[in-house]
Formats: C-alpha cells, sequence, structure tokens
C-alpha cells in the first residue's frame, strides 16, 4: 500500500462538517420505524435522519472486500437507493473476506449475488445493477444518478477516475484501501476539501505496490475500513459529527493501531475538468494495442517439455517466478526461482543475461509486464509462460491446488 506523501501532509484544522447531504424523503411506516428504532432514538439522527436515509442514492464501487461489508451495513442503515459497479464473477478465492457473497453463488456475477443478499436483508432498499467495468466513457454518467459514491477499487487507474468524476461532478466520496494488515479512509470533496490527488498527486511507479490478490488481505480488515466508510456516509448524509473530510485514517491492523494525518488541498495542484482517456497510461501501465506483436511465449506443455529437457542437460535456461512469496507456497512449479514482480522492475533483483528467461505468473499478466521491461533494459533472449501457473495447473499437473 502506498503511504500518503509528507509534503500533502498539514496540522492544518479539518474542514468544518458541511449541512446534510440529502433532503428528507417520505414519512417513515411503522415497519420502518420499527426497524429503524435504535438509529431513531440517537439525537444526532433522529426520524429526520433516518429520512434522509430513505432518500439517499449511494453508489458502491465494487462488490469485492470492502464493498462487501459496506453494501450490507448501507442496506442495514436504511439507504433508500444502491448502486453496485461491478464487471467479475463470484469465486471461492473470495469467500475468505467477501462477506456478501456465498458458496452457493460461486460463478454468478458479484453485482447480482450483492443484490441477491441486500434484498435478503432489507426488500425496501432498491438495488441499481452496473454490471460493466467502469471508465472514462461511462463514469459521469453513472455518477450522475447518485448523491454520494463509495470507492472500494483495488487499483490506482480506477482510484483516479473514481477521483476525477466525482471532482467533476462535485460530488463527495468516501474512499478505503487495504493490503495485507494496512487499511486507510477518508472523505474526498473537491470544492469542500482535498481530492485524492491532493493526497497522491501522483501514482507510484508501475509494479511497486502489490493488489491484492499479489500481496494478501487479512480478511477481517476488509470490515474494519468497510464499517468506518459507511459510517463516514451515514454521516455525511446526515450531516452528523465530523467528517474525515481534509483526514486520513491509516489502520495497523496487525499492531490495531491507528493514526491520522491531516490533508488540504493543494493551491498549486491542477484538478481535472475532464476525464483521462487512458487512466492506465497516467498510472504507466502500458496498454497492448491490436496490431502490437505477441510477447515471446511457450504453452504449458512445451515447458513441460523444456523442464524434461533441462533436467537431461540438453537445455540451459533459467524459469522465473515472478508472482509473491506467499502464492509460491500455495502452488509452484518444481525448479522455477521466484523474483517478485515489484522487486525485478525496482531494480531490487537481477537476473542472469547470459541465460534464457522464461517467466511465469498466475495468469500471464505480470509475467508479461516483466518480459517487457526486461526487453526495454536489453535482455534479448526473454519468454513467459502463456496462462501462467492456472495453465500448468489444467494441462501438466491437475492435481495441484489453484488460488
Amino acid at each position: 500500500m502506498e503511504t500518503p506523501q509528507d509534503a500533502h501532509a498539514t496540522s492544518a484544522a479539518a474542514p468544518a462538517a458541511p449541512d446534510p447531504l440529502v433532503e428528507p424523503g417520505a414519512e417513515l411506516t411503522e415497519d420502518e420505524l420499527r426497524r429503524y428504532s435504535r438509529h431513531i432514538i440517537i439525537p444526532e439522527i433522529g426520524v429526520t435522519g433516518q429520512r434522509r436515509l430513505k432518500n439517499a442514492k449511494v453508489l458502491v464501487m465494487g462488490a469485492g472486500g470492502l464493498g462487501s461489508p459496506a453494501l450490507l451495513y448501507l442496506a442495514a442503515a436504511g439507504v433508500g437507493t444502491l448502486g453496485i459497479v461491478d464487471d467479475d464473477e463470484v469465486d471461492d478465492s473470495n469467500l475468505q473476506r467477501q462477506i456478501i457473497h456465498t458458496t452457493s453463488r460461486i460463478g454468478v456475477p458479484k453485482t447480482e449475488s450483492a443484490a441477491a443478499a441486500i434484498a435478503d436483508l432489507n426488500p425496501a432498499t432498491d438495488v441499481v445493477v452496473h454490471n460493466v467495468r467502469l471508465d472514462s466513457g461511462n463514469a459521469l454518467e453513472i455518477f450522475a444518478g447518485y448523491d454520494l459514491i463509495l470507492d472500494g477499487t483495488d487499483n490506482f487507474a480506477t482510484r483516479y477516475l473514481v477521483n476525477d468524476a466525482a471532482a467533476i461532478l462535485g460530488k463527495p466520496y468516501v474512499w478505503g484501501s487495504i493490503l495485507r494488515f494496512d487499511g486507510q479512509v477518508s472523505v474526498f470533496w473537491r470544492g469542500h476539501g482535498p481530492t485524492y490527488r491532493d493526497l497522491y498527486p501522483e501514482a507510484p511507479p508501475a509494479g511497486t505496490v502489490p493488489s491484492c490478490a499479489e500481496g494478501g488481505v487479512f480478511g477481517v480488515l476488509c470490515a474494519q475500513i468497510g464499517s468506518v466508510m459507511v459510517a463516514e456516509a451515514i454521516k455525511l448524509i446526515t450531516g452528523s459529527g465530523r467528517s474525515l473530510l481534509g483526514r486520513v485514517l491509516i489502520l495497523d491492523s496487525l499492531e490495531m493501531t491507528w493514526r491520522e494525518i491531516r490533508v488540504r488541498p493543494d493551491p498549486e495542484l491542477v484538478q481535472p475538468t475532464e476525464l483521462l482517456e487512458d487512466y492506465g497510461a497516467f498510472c504507466g501501465i502500458t496498454a497492448v494495442s491490436a496490431d502490437e506483436e505477441p510477447l515471446p511465449a511457450v504453452d504449458a506443455r512445451q515447458l513441460a517439455e523444456l523442464l524434461e529437457r533441462r533436467a537431461a542437460g540438453e537445455e540451459d535456461f533459467l524459469l522465473v517466478d515472478v508472482r509473491e512469496p506467499g502464492e509460491a507456497e500455495i502452488v509452484s512449479i518444481e525448479g522455477a526461482r521466484l523474483a517478485p514482480r515489484g522487486l525485478v522492475l525496482g531494480g531490487e533483483i537481477d537476473l542472469p543475461r547470459d541465460t534464457p528467461l522464461i517467466l511465469h505468473c498466475k495468469s500471464g499478466g505480470r509475467s508479461g509486464e516483466v518480459l517487457r521491461h526486461l526487453a526495454g533494459e536489453g535482455y534479448d533472449d526473454v519468454r513467459h509462460l502463456d496462462g501462467g501457473i492456472l495453465a500448468w495447473v489444467r494441462e501438466v499437473e491437475p492435481g495441484k491446488p489453484v488460488y
């Protein structure tokens, strides 16, 4: 996880809490008075605050680790309309932390799985499913229909896109980020306080911050950060308390310590007036064009034959696993040398130039990225395993586990 840059931290006072974000909705029914009674008897929320929640439209980016607890608690709190943006399907590896999904819904689109769970919890909440990948072409249109956005995405390109779309539309959003045992959460709102770009003016170099799929995540951390995100959303909607606008909470759940930094708008930062065409390129992720030459590759069966020939002294090459150590503990290819992508890209691991290299990762994305990097550094005999270790297990060693 990228650490907030000290240059943008400040000891200045945090912005004052804004007025309630949402006007009160219709009068509460008897059933609603009973269901939300524990909220209503809190003076800071009361009947009026609960009616604001009933009238609120909240968009949740991602029905994954952070989106799962956030969606459940928003529905339980009585938010009237919940939008969900996600284009993924439920996988068994999600169930360690994505508590909105169940074993019976493996293979189902996450938006549909989440909608089913919300309907069971609170049928009065309207769910709008956006089973799409957010991009520059649809972000503004989707965001326009909501009062507030919760961003639980897991990559920098989408975070900058969410920030810019929300900033252009003048909408507040609650941001959360998790990796391993660490979490961060804040509120951003252009015109009222800082934005994500004030905290992170530049994306970290590609490959230096692993994703949760690469670095892992402590499952319960999702609930710890996700619940704080929902608390901030409820406070913004109802105008209660002091929001995290201008503050970032940082959690180390291994040590169970919280610390806070304050952030203010950078007067020299040029805020976006329109969305970028390619947020991947902005974050240093080079897109592969349709007419680009395919990367040199071997398939799983070819690699198996090459390994047999190497064992017999007929081939000389180094098989390099560019995944993270924890991934290699789950499943590995015998004879591979572990060299995590981030360390290779960061120049912390030197691979031999006088020996042919075959790279592999989980499915081929990271190994392709490392291959391009090495080619740019002058390596002239590098290939990678098409489909990664998932293809290896499927075609060569089906008895091994996948993740």
